[in-house]
């Protein structure tokens, strides 16, 4: 009976032991990997590897935020997360709405930030599970620490899902409109912050009826996010 207690108490201390070393190597790792990150644009996403994987040619070109015009940062953040440059990195209020309706049996809708969207679209796989979710939340601090609120912008602009093997709003820019980034007006920026949502079901150039004045109501928050400063974390 001794031996059988010291066996599994031996067995208790191997498998802790193993837990702590995986975990420090995790949080090693995933801190190094978002430093990089840092530095250097994403190669791959994992949006971008099943493209790849089911044969379908990947659009995208890396564009540095001080290039695009303005009015696509101004955008998204009106069209997906009007207080991106207060939060750090999660708007409590907008999770905590998000959650009562859902409970509620309302239509499913989520309480996320773009910059959980970037740390979910640079580092992870899509889908819902408490696990991605997990892990969401940690890459989501850890962007918020080592990023900064323009680096989250650049990244999230350049990988976004835009459309059918469509990455990044220069890729989608001369895609859907034969433009130049830098050169696109607020109603064109709209577009693009219109179909992020469901880019693979909703079309930038030929929009239904409902894209056309979503996208009306996001460039009214265009000029919005503009006079109102909203946008200022992004250009100091």
């Amino acid at each position: 009976m001794q031996s059988l207690r010291r066996f599994f108490q031996s067995l208790f201390r191997f498998i802790t032991s193993w837990i702590i070393r995986l975990a420090v190597l995790f949080v090693v790792f995933s801190v190094i990997w978002v430093i990089a990150y840092r530095f250097v644009a994403p190669p791959m996403t994992f949006l971008m590897a099943r493209d790849v994987m089911a044969g379908r040619h990947v659009e995208r070109t890396w564009v540095p935020l001080s290039v695009m015009s303005r009015s696509l940062p101004r955008a998204v953040i009106g069209a997906e997360d009007a207080k991106f440059c207060d939060h750090h990195g999660f708007d409590v209020a907008a999770i905590r709405a998000a959650a009562v309706g859902n409970m509620e049996g309302r239509k499913l809708r989520g309480g996320s930030t773009i910059s959980q969207q970037t740390a979910k679209n640079a580092f992870l796989w899509p889908g819902r599970s408490w696990l991605r979710k997990g892990l969401e939340t940690w890459f989501t601090g850890l962007i918020e620490i080592f990023w900064g609120k323009p680096r989250i912008m650049e990244v999230y602009l350049n990988i976004a899902e835009m459309g059918p093997g469509i990455y990044g709003v220069a890729a989608a820019s001369d895609h859907y409109f034969g433009a130049r980034v830098d050169r696109l007006s607020a109603a064109q920026a709209a577009r693009l912050a219109a179909i992020l949502p469901q880019p693979i079901k909703r079309s930038a150039v030929a929009p239904s009826r409902s894209v056309r004045r979503y996208a009306r109501r996001i460039e009214k928050r265009v000029r919005v996010v503009a006079t109102e400063g909203i946008d200022a974390c992004l250009w100091k």
